[in-house]
């Protein structure tokens, strides 16, 4: 119920960052075949997260195609969405005790098909589809904010059953699903620095691996290997063998942080936000790359000059999309990038913007 209260300390002034864009047609209701969905987790108190939506010759968006659809907002944070065939799960956070849901929509329509909610859900946190199944990092009840228990909810679909819940220690987050593989990391505010591997076709954990410091599973590059951060590392490891192969320094100053890590669209560079906030509690931070091949990351040298509250690339035309929160109180951009850090356009979406889903 918290996810943006972490994050507003990081945020809260980031600048407005309002480019003209030209206008286009918006989107016929109920269209969402081909586009990008993007996620605009809202103000935490108001509870007005929403799904925006555009295809990618559009420079307008729908902010919220959800209520345009279903005649009623989804009554929460958004804090993500994942697809399998024609369902599609948004994950709401209300700030509300008790309100937490994973809503389960037509994905071409958005039109509203079930509900699962608490206490199968709560405290949303990630989603990935792997299989005809979707796994959700919950934080449980936490009602006094420790983190330090969690669990991973499973749903089947087409037939939208709760399956189980996998307990997870220490406030389970990022997520990343590969070969039957489900990897959990955990957040360091919940003091784990354990990633675990749960089997998707047992959905019981296969091992864990302790590093140094909180896990987040990026991703899997170019030659199969998963890429994890924890703590001021980035780390290589073999599948196989659930062994590090290298670990590259993320600088050397322990108050920034790195986030928003992302794979390029042949999943040989990665991009990442390195931030911090001042006495004053005012954000600053860059973006970065690298490559899955280098022996060094290059702190030094923005790859772009800006501060993002989320960035993804497009894997059908290369794209960077980077998610540009002014405030809580109006809405945020969606910017696009092309790969040598020049910018393409922005698109206003909704509040608060944090990631994207592309389809």
């Amino acid at each position: 119920m918290n996810k943006q209260l972490i994050r507003l300390a990081v945020t809260a002034s980031l600048s407005s960052f309002l480019w003209s864009c030209n206008q286009s047609d918006p989107t016929p209701k109920g269209n969402y075949v081909q586009g990008v969905f993007v996620i605009n987790e809202g103000n935490f108190s108001q509870n007005n997260g929403a799904v925006s939506f555009f295809t990618r010759e559009q420079t307008t968006a729908e902010a919220d195609i959800f209520s345009m659809v279903n005649n009623a907002p989804l009554n929460g944070g958004v804090q993500g969405y994942a697809e399998i065939g024609d369902l599609g799960v948004v994950l709401v956070d209300n700030s509300g005790s008790g309100l937490d849901k994973a809503v389960i929509v037509n994905s071409n329509t958005f039109e509203t098909v079930t509900t699962i909610g608490a206490s199968e859900i709560e405290n949303p946190r990630e989603i990935v589809a792997a299989g005809n199944k979707v796994y959700i990092s919950c934080w449980g009840s936490n009602a006094d904010y420790s983190y330090k228990t969690g669990y991973i909810a499973v749903i089947e679909l087409p037939s939208n059953r709760f399956v189980k819940k996998i307990n997870i220690n220490s406030g389970p987050e990022n997520l990343v699903y590969n070969n039957g593989k489900l990897y959990v990391g955990t957040v360091s505010y919940g003091g784990g620095k354990t990633l675990t591997v749960i089997n998707t076709s047992t959905d019981e954990i296969e091992k864990t691996i302790a590093l140094n410091g909180a896990p987040a599973p990026i991703g899997i590059d170019a030659n199969g290997k998963l890429w994890v951060s924890a703590g001021t590392q980035a780390i290589r490891m073999n599948t196989e063998t659930n062994t590090a192969e290298a670990t590259l320094a993320i600088g050397t100053d322990q108050n920034k942080s790195a986030s928003n890590f992302t794979f390029s669209s042949d999943r040989k560079t990665i991009f990442f936000v390195l931030s911090y906030s001042d006495a004053n509690y005012i954000s600053h931070g860059e973006t970065y790359k690298f490559g899955i091949t280098d022996a060094q990351i290059d702190v030094n040298t923005p790859f772009i000059k800006r501060l993002f509250t989320g960035l993804s690339v497009d894997p059908s035309q290369g794209l960077i999309y980077a998610a540009v929160t002014p405030s809580y109180a109006q809405a945020g951009y969606a910017v696009r990038y092309r790969t040598d850090g020049s910018l393409v356009d922005s698109i206003k979406v909704g509040v608060a913007p944090t990631g994207f889903f592309f389809k």
